[in-house]
């Protein structure tokens, strides 16, 4: 199991994370709370598991850094800790969020260079693009992430440099959204599309959009008096409404693929770890419409966000079933030896297509 982690194994942490915090936000505090804490303890779990990883197999932890498929999967930890920090700023205690937050940025820094200078500099038998998928936008999400935590940390210590942090860490991940939206999309266009290819992992197209509202409207909650968000004010409020808009917008295309997928060429429905990127966008679309439309007094976002979380919350049981349900599979006849793809955590999962 363990030589099998996937690199994007917090994907779980986020999406669980996530659609508590859009419970929290919708009034259910009692599984808002069991959620939480059951992504804590994953949280916990994962981390002991992937140090193990990288101790007891440091050949196949190597390789997915520098896999061009896998790598963007490391930034699921980034985004999974400030995932929970979101809770503890919901639930009014900010300083646990800004150590997870120190943490988290701690890693992003290390990943946000570590990962394109790998990709870059290395020797490629094949073009970077041919590996291109929806993990990608991992980066823009783990981003999006640091500026929340970053806008919600100067809000409670009243800290302009922290605004202004924030402001640049949310600069950066809209023009990387630009970035690997435009190359993904280039990848889709101009390669056959497979239905292996078409994994969920390009639901994360709609979530880094939702997250990016998420953080525009953590923004738009600090006060004027600080410089940087006195300058993009206006800027930070059209722009949330332009994503938010093209976030719901990808969301029948994404039905489509899996329509395309499953339906059309049958596809084997089973769990993998990309389940997570269709759980997670929906949380983070309940939690970032709810925010943002009450923050601006957009009625309308705000009932679609509501309406949302109900679709979440059941897409997140699935999945939890699911992987229980390979889990004992698993457990009943495991390999004898680390296999490329157990039954728990298949080769499709986020950050990698297949051969």
């Amino acid at each position: 199991m363990i030589a099998d982690l996937p690199s994007s194994c917090f994907a779980f942490v986020m999406a669980t994370g996530i659609v508590s915090a859009a419970l929290l936000k919708s009034g259910r505090a009692v599984p808002a709370e069991i959620l939480f804490w059951v992504a804590i303890s994953a949280l916990v779990l994962l981390i002991v598991a992937t140090i193990w990883r990288a101790i007891a197999y440091p050949g196949r932890f190597a390789a997915d850094i520098i896999s061009p498929a896998k790598t963007f999967g490391f930034f699921s930890f980034v985004a999974g800790l400030n995932v929970l920090g979101l809770h503890y700023v919901m639930t009014g205690r900010p300083g646990i969020a800004l150590a997870l937050g120190g943490v988290a940025a701690t890693a992003w820094l290390v990943l946000t260079y570590l990962i394109p200078g790998v990709l870059l500099l290395r020797p490629q038998s094949t073009p970077i693009l041919n590996s291109a998928n929806g993990s990608w936008f991992l980066w823009v999400v783990a981003t999006q992430s640091m500026a929340s935590a970053a806008a919600a940390a100067a809000g409670a210590h009243d800290s302009g440099g922290l605004a202004t942090l924030a402001a640049a860490f949310w600069g950066i991940g809209v023009m990387l959204y630009l970035l690997i939206g435009t190359l993904i999309t280039l990848r889709l266009i101009t390669r056959a599309n497979r239905p292996a290819d078409l994994s969920p992992t390009y639901w994360i197209f709609m979530g880094a959009t939702a997250i990016s509202v998420l953080a525009g409207s953590a923004l738009l909650k600090l006060p004027d008096t600080f410089e940087a968000i006195a300058a993009m004010r206006s800027f930070v409020r059209g722009s949330s409404f332009i994503l938010w808009s093209l976030g719901l917008w990808w969301v029948p295309l994404l039905i489509l693929f899996g329509i395309w997928r499953h339906v059309v060429h049958h596809h084997n429905m089973r769990y993998e770890t990309a389940l997570w990127s269709i759980v997670f966008p929906l949380g983070m679309l309940a939690t970032s419409s709810m925010m943002f439309g009450q923050g601006q007094s957009i009625e309308i976002i705000d009932q679609i966000g509501h309406v949302t979380v109900w679709v979440a919350v059941p897409a997140w049981s699935i999945a939890v079933i699911l992987m229980v349900a390979a889990a004992i599979r698993w457990l009943r006849n495991p390999p004898q030896e680390p296999s490329p793809s157990p039954a728990w955590a298949d080769s499709t999962h986020v950050g990698e297509n297949q051969p």
